[in-house]
């Protein structure tokens, strides 16, 4: 058995044809959903990019790994103290157990040195870190690809991680590509002024007029990228430079599945397309980030296209990215285990049952402080720092009137918000009586990372990144002005109020 897991950063779900999109972004991966089963509800359960492959992996919520965030004590994860054997609890994740089933397990990304995630690279015999952190364009990670499947497309019995990033801001595919989109519609619900007018007076990293988090800074290297939403113009800018994004992958993919047919080894090879997150386009006031625990940022592409499994399928059900680790394990004979948190979805893709979940639990810590509860057409969010945003502690949309959580209702519907926070606090409850009985450290690194200043790209203790326009709470103070200086003093004023006692605090 040879098995391809393509990861395409920062990908949207409804920007692919399969799933629905009007723009002809994703032939290539189209094509794979009429072979296989489409996912339609798939979710990382902590976003961003390190907390969900490492959830991916390990087969584990971060509340159990304790990585939640992209620094300070949520960017490790826990001490496993004097119980740790030889090895640690990674080398029980997926690509440590398809060793044990007699995989050679191969990587093709430079995740690992992007976050300082050497936990990642457990279980793998190669990896190939293309060098730029994460800056790469296709153009640099295909011919690495296309090197590794042609050395080994005649061996059987291995596993491939590919790692692509173009849809990942900045949007960097060359200039001679072109503009596949240019003269195509933009999503309806965007191509209306008197929402980008809204948006636009709203405030927080990554909102309309900030599209470089705390700046609207643009890059002469990476043309296709605004640094303000303000007009249908930056609009169509920005979405079709992440349409062409994958568009330009797709084309990549369309290679790959090219020499596997002239290999003769496509139709036994296995095909997973998925993301670590997918990207708020318009979603609570956010542009071209994965920053919160809503649909925008922790929906998630899955299609499976396995040999000899279902065909042309759809499954309903709600899933999480870590349920893959056990459903390859019943797929291949392998051995679960108990720590993992996932559940197998293998009988949906061998025989296209619509089996899965009626509720997942989705978690943000690296951006914002935020749980949520996804079931039924709601979406339940409690806010524990809002990341320079201005989030209510609780929101509540109906996904299916509202699919991109404009409209509040936790006010208007406080019986909903009542279930939305008692299901949440189920969940929580059965994470902490599991590590109470797992682990040496107890503690729900969410509340570590609120103890260390709040989320690592909007916290107002020191540490942050050199240089970053919200480093500490000067910092802010100039993000502050920046509000004022571009008509959202109103947003500035709120703001300053909100945060006034960490202000005291960290200065």
């Amino acid at each position: 058995m040879r098995v391809i897991y393509i990861d395409i950063d920062s990908l949207r779900p409804d920007h692919l044809g399969c799933y629905g999109y009007h723009r002809n972004t994703s032939p290539t991966i189209d094509r794979l959903a009429e072979e296989g089963v489409l996912f339609e509800q798939t979710y990382t359960p902590d976003a961003p990019c390190l907390p969900s492959r490492t959830a991916l992996y390990s087969g584990r919520f971060g509340i159990q790994t304790g990585v939640v965030g992209h620094g300070g004590t949520a960017g490790q994860p826990k001490v496993e103290g004097p119980g740790r054997n030889f090895r640690d609890h990674f080398d029980n994740g997926l690509a440590g157990e398809l060793q044990r089933l007699g995989f050679h397990t191969t990587m093709i990304s430079p995740f690992g040195q992007r976050h300082a995630a050497w936990h990642i690279y457990g279980g793998f015999n190669e990896v190939h870190n293309t060098g730029r952190g994460g800056m790469e364009s296709a153009e640099e990670v295909q011919p690495v690809a296309e090197k590794w499947l042609t050395e080994h497309l005649e061996q059987d019995n291995w596993y491939l991680h590919l790692n692509y990033w173009d849809p990942h801001t900045p949007y960097r595919v060359p200039a001679d590509y072109g503009d596949p989109f240019a003269n195509e519609p933009l999503p309806a619900w965007l191509d209306d002024d008197e929402v980008i007018a809204r948006h636009a007076a709203m405030a927080g990293p990554h909102s309309a007029m900030d599209i470089a988090m705390y700046s609207g800074n643009e890059y002469e290297r990476f043309p296709r990228q605004p640094g303000e939403v303000k007009d249908r113009a930056s609009m169509r800018r920005l979405i079709d430079g992440y349409d062409t994004a994958i568009k330009y992958v797709d084309d990549q993919l369309a290679k790959l599945i090219a020499m596997l047919k002239e290999a003769g080894i496509y139709e036994d090879t296995a095909i997973i397309v998925s993301a670590d997150h997918g990207e708020n386009m318009g979603e609570l006031g956010i542009y071209a980030e994965h920053g919160t625990a809503d649909v925008g940022t922790c929906r998630i592409p899955l299609i499976v296209k396995w040999p000899g499994g279902a065909e042309g399928v759809r499954n309903t059900k709600m899933h999480y990215n870590l349920d893959l680790v056990p459903t390859l394990m019943d797929l291949l004979g392998g051995q679960k285990q108990p720590i993992w948190d996932g559940q197998s979805c293998a009988p949906a893709i061998t025989e296209g049952k619509n089996v899965g979940r009626d509720e997942v639990t989705i978690s943000q810590c690296a951006h914002v402080c935020q749980r949520s509860i996804r079931w039924d057409n709601w979406i339940y969010l409690r806010t524990y720092h809002d990341g320079f945003h201005l989030f209510p502690q609780e929101m509540l949309f109906d996904l299916e009137q509202d699919p991109h959580e404009q409209n509040n209702l936790a006010a208007s519907k406080p019986e909903l918000s009542r279930e939305g926070a008692w299901r949440l606090a189920r969940w929580h409850d059965e994470q902490m009586q599991k590590m109470a009985v797992q682990h040496q450290d107890v503690t729900d690194p969410l509340w570590r990372v609120m103890q260390e200043g709040g989320p690592f790209h909007a916290r107002l203790s020191d540490g942050r990144v050199p240089g970053s326009p919200a480093d500490g709470v000067e910092g802010f103070d100039a993000y502050l002005k920046r509000l004022e200086e571009t008509g959202r003093a109103e947003g500035a004023a709120a703001l300053r109020e909100r945060y006034a006692a960490a202000i005291d605090r960290w200065s």
